[in-house]
């Protein structure tokens, strides 16, 4: 089974700087796109950032220029480096995978990271 795994939250400062890590393991996945998610309020379907298969991201406006994603394909990794943390920052992360296919496509989540900001 397709299992993801999300690591590296904690209690940060504002200004601080953490990075998430999302583990793909259990087999391989016919991937359209990943993310991050979070359940904070104002951005649109709680979502952070995504990285399509052909290369493209997206951020959502709360955390453009301060976040960026990445993977690294021989860990089979996801990555969300995020800068100058703030309070607002503080959620419940997920990673997610999707695959390509018919709308609506099959979806993998992870348990999700907390993050903490507060001075």
């Amino acid at each position: 089974q397709v299992q993801l795994v999300e690591s590296g939250g904690g209690l940060a400062q504002p200004g601080d700087s953490l990075r998430l890590s999302c583990t793909i393991s259990g087999g391989r996945v016919n991937w359209a796109g990943m993310g991050w998610f979070r359940q904070r309020p104002g951005d649109r379907h709680g979502m952070v950032s995504l990285l399509f298969k052909e290369g493209g991201t997206e951020y959502s406006s709360a955390v453009r220029g301060r976040f960026t994603i990445s993977r690294d394909d021989v860990k089979n990794t996801l990555y969300l480096q995020m800068n100058n943390l703030k309070p607002e920052d503080t959620s419940v992360y997920y990673c997610n995978v999707w695959e390509s296919g018919p709308y609506p496509p099959k979806n993998y989540w992870g348990q999700g990271t907390q993050v903490n900001v507060s001075s």
